[in-house]
């Protein structure tokens, strides 16, 4: 344990070093645009493993919240100042998140993964179907006077604040709660866990975190429409990276999201024509060869590693002959 914590600490003191540095590196917007994206994505995809790490619920909702948080942007970002802008952002997305989870949160399994996809289908459509028949437009103009470094740091602060909510979460009873009904839902309510009150609470939460970026992002885009706000990439790309670096660890999603990120924009930028057909390949992948993200492969390498050889380990006593 103690060595888990002290490589953890070494990772986020590197993380953060690297944080830091980066709008002062390179002296182009070109780098301050890659680590907007790498922040946005290590936000959104540890607020997804807060709740579908331990649950392992597989929610595909991700793109809901991002957007609903974008258009609250773009519906009051004229007449609200920036903080409460995002404030609004948060009570909306927890909101949401309450009422859906409600609904939902008894479903398990594939159900709950179609309904999740679902609902972002359904509020993206239900925001198109207002803005032509009701406001009578396509799509909606951002103007703020918010630049990308203002940008870039509070999705940082954000960032921290996401991980210090899944290190308290990960020690705390609620914590404790979570891996329970991971591992068997039926049990955690035999001995007296209120399974749909402590998956409510952390889906809540998770999607909270995803709507307030989606507002912070917004400002980013002077043009958004549902189609560019309610993609349902979002979804997918968070919940590939939260796997590939490992859902059920802390830091497992950054592990993830770092070489996703910088790979994705290679390939969009070398390979437009077959972006999608090589992302699809690079998912499958994934999912096929290390269905346990990297840090859960090295975990269960390393105590293998420590074990002494057959030849080592004392024989069994037996009968006496």
């Amino acid at each position: 344990m103690k060595r888990n914590e002290l490589a953890g600490g070494i990772f986020v003191t590197l993380l953060f070093a690297v944080i830091l540095a980066t709008p002062f590196a390179g002296g182009s917007s070109y780098h301050l645009s890659i680590g907007i994206s790498l922040l946005q994505y290590a936000v959104m995809a540890t607020a997804w493993a807060l709740f579908s790490g331990p649950t392992r619920y597989v929610s595909l909702a991700t793109g809901s919240f991002f957007g609903i948080g974008a258009y609250t942007v773009a519906v009051l970002g004229d007449f609200l100042p920036w903080p409460a802008v995002l404030c609004v952002a948060l009570l909306i997305g927890l909101a949401l998140a309450l009422l859906v989870g409600l609904a939902t949160l008894r479903l398990s399994g594939v159900y709950f993964v179609i309904f999740s996809f679902g609902l972002s289908e359904m509020i993206r459509q239900l925001v198109s179907w207002y803005e032509v028949n009701i406001t009578k437009t396509s799509a909606r103009y951002i103007f703020l006077d918010i630049t990308q470094q203002q940008i870039y740091w509070q999705l940082a602060a954000l960032l921290a604040l996401v991980l210090a909510v899944g290190w308290w979460i990960g020690r705390s009873r609620l914590g404790t709660a979570l891996r329970l009904i991971g591992e068997d839902e039926v049990v955690a309510a035999h001995v007296g866990i209120d399974t749909t009150r402590v998956k409510l609470a952390l889906f809540a939460i998770s999607s909270a975190f995803m709507s307030v970026t989606g507002a912070i992002m917004a400002p980013r885009w002077t043009y958004i429409d549902p189609s560019i706000a309610f993609n349902a990439n979002i979804s997918f790309q968070v919940l590939i990276m939260a796997l590939f670096g490992g859902a059920s660890r802390l830091f497992g999603p950054i592990a993830g999201v770092i070489p996703l990120v910088l790979m994705i924009e290679y390939l969009s930028t070398n390979f437009p024509n077959h972006f999608s057909i090589l992302i699809g390949a690079i998912f499958m992948i994934i999912v096929y060869f290390i269905p346990d993200g990297i840090l859960g492969t090295i975990s269960a390498r390393r105590p293998r590693a420590s074990q002494p050889p057959l030849a080592a380990k004392a024989p069994r006593t037996g009968a006496a002959s």
